[in-house]
């Protein structure tokens, strides 16, 4: 054992009472003490948390973690204070200006370690000159894929973090998150500028979850169906009390007035409910006082509840990633759990429709226009007196000229037009087709959705797959095991092996993600996920080995 493993050890069972520490944590923390950064996944449940609190107590300078829900600030900074580490604060547009003072205050004097901050405020010049004249010890981004160009629409300065790394020097960065596939992870250490980053990735196999779908072709039916099947898993002491997952506000007060009829402890969780409403139905859950919740993909983030019993998905999510992440709060305590999926191949449409994101182009012109007539680099706050857009979609137009090459960030922090021979309206070009390109991904992997919904071979492995992970027999814990249909998919002689970097002459450079005896499924930097037919492959040599960047 080496020394700081001693020491990491050491301040876990002082100071928060954890007996022994994963592999998977030990394995991070070290590489935080080195001074490396770090990309850390970790299952729901896995103690994702402990592996900045643990070495933040033997690094110099407080630990600034970035968290994007208030209530998964919350969540953290109670188990930091049920501990005898010192304080942990919090900076937010929901505080009073007392309580901001009081956690400047502490951070300057040393009595807090940990300061929890959204993306938003560290898009502020004053909040990121406090902290440089602070000191970071360690840089912490929570939920890190929401850094991901595949699902960044909301929160576009997840984007800026980058940024913010380098105006404060770029202390040891650790990016923690419970689901990132090898798209996500890329684009993780690309966006936040992660330099000779260690990558400590956990297996995403889950045994404990059976999984299982369900297709209807009619709506009512599906509807019927869904509640049949929950209201079935409530009246078993076993499989009592979960979560129900919706793909909008409507369908989550129409599911929850039904259950509701039927005698169930239950309640409705979205984005449109009043803030208050939401912190009360997220206490409740988790002190037990209601069954189920049915929810949009705004619930769950900071769930730290180890009984759920079964997560319902009544339409398919936008993406196995949402998928994986959202299941894996059940069974965390490793009993037996249940997933269930409900999949009408209509419902693919929706959230095809859902997670369109056209490219703002008014916004990229005005942006762009107004850096190339700047003699000198301007704070992105200044944009606002040439850009009528909204703050976000001025962020994300400034995101997207930085894709596409045409716009840089100064080390202060500043922008600038980089090529003053690169018109505004090519650069608008660029970035509009950068954007096409997140588009093609995104739809790319609504499409495994649908490869895993309607796969008749083991959905454990499918979904493995998804992430590069093999498991060569199938699970025998999820319906198309127990209906016979699954296959062991043993391919040693695989022609172009999981992780081998092939080339497609239209579709460019990919690499392999899963293989299987009749297809393999790949995926591509430009078009996203593709499933080849083996034959076809082999008989059109459709695929040719290959280099990145070759």
């Amino acid at each position: 054992m080496s020394e700081w493993s001693k020491a990491l050890q050491q301040v876990a069972a002082e100071t928060f009472g954890w007996a022994e520490l994963h592999p998977e944590q030990l394995e991070a923390m070290e590489q935080m003490m080195a001074g490396r950064d770090a990309l850390a996944v970790l299952p729901t449940g896995a103690g994702k948390s402990a592996i900045y609190q643990v070495p933040a107590l033997l690094i110099d300078g407080p630990t600034l973690v970035v968290s994007p829900l208030l209530a998964l600030q919350r969540d953290q900074m109670e188990g930091i204070e049920d501990s005898s580490a010192p304080e942990a604060v919090a900076v937010n547009s929901a505080q009073r200006a007392g309580e901001t003072r009081h956690a400047w205050d502490a951070v300057r004097e040393g009595d807090a370690e940990y300061l929890f901050l959204s993306p938003e405020q560290l898009a502020k010049d004053e909040v990121l000159d406090e902290l440089a004249a602070l000191g970071v010890g360690l840089f912490v981004v929570d939920e890190a894929h929401c850094v991901s160009a595949w699902g960044h629409d909301f929160r576009p300065d997840y984007l800026r973090l980058g940024t913010a790394i380098e105006r404060l020097g770029h202390p040891p960065v650790l990016a923690l998150t419970a689901t990132a596939a090898l798209p996500v992870r890329r684009d993780i250490v690309q966006r936040l500028g992660l330099r000779d980053a260690a990558e400590v990735v956990a297996s995403f196999d889950r045994p404990n979850l059976r999984l299982a779908v369900e297709r209807e072709s009619d709506d009512g039916r599906k509807r019927s169906a869904v509640v049949v099947r929950v209201s079935g898993l409530m009246a078993d002491p076993a499989t009592r009390g979960g979560l129900v997952y919706v793909a909008s506000r409507k369908d989550a007060e129409y599911y929850a007035g039904e259950l509701e009829q039927l005698g169930h402890r239950v309640a409705a969780y979205h984005a449109g409910m009043k803030a208050a409403d939401r912190k009360r139905v997220h206490e409740q859950f988790l002190g037990d006082e209601l069954d189920v919740v049915v929810a949009t993909s705004a619930f769950g983030m900071g769930i730290d509840k180890p009984d759920v019993r079964f997560v319902v998905h009544a339409s398919a999510p936008e993406s196995l990633d949402s998928y994986y992440q959202q299941i894996g709060r059940a069974g965390r305590d490793g009993d037996p759990a249940e997933a269930y999926l409900f999949h009408r191949p209509e419902d693919l449409h929706l959230q095809t429709f859902l997670t369109a994101s056209r490219a703002p182009e008014d916004a990229l012109e005005d942006v762009a226009e107004a850096l190339d007539e700047r003699a000198a680099p301007v704070r992105a706050a200044d944009l606002a007196d040439d850009v009528e857009a909204p703050a976000a979609k001025r962020t994300r137009a400034v995101n997207l000229l930085e894709q596409a090459g045409a716009v840089g960030t100064t080390e202060d922090g500043r922008l600038e037009y980089l090529d003053d021979e690169l018109s505004p309206d090519e650069a608008v070009h660029r970035a509009v087709e950068v954007s096409e390109t997140h588009q093609r991904l995104i739809r790319s992997r609504i499409e495994m959705v649908r490869g895993y919904a309607e796969s008749t071979g083991c959905r454990r492995q499918f979904l493995l797959g998804y992430f590069g992970e093999q498991l060569p027999h199938p699970c025998g814990n999820c319906d198309t095991c127990e209906a016979g249909t699954a296959q062991d998919h043993l391919a040693a002689d695989a022609p172009f092996p999981v992780n081998s970097a092939v080339r497609h002459r239209e579709w460019g450079h990919g690499v392999v993600m899963s293989v299987e005896p009749d297809r393999l499924t790949v995926l591509f930097d430009q078009e996203g996920y593709k499933t080849l037919a083996t034959s076809a492959v082999e008989s059109q040599h459709l695929l040719e080995a290959d280099q990145p960047g070759v």
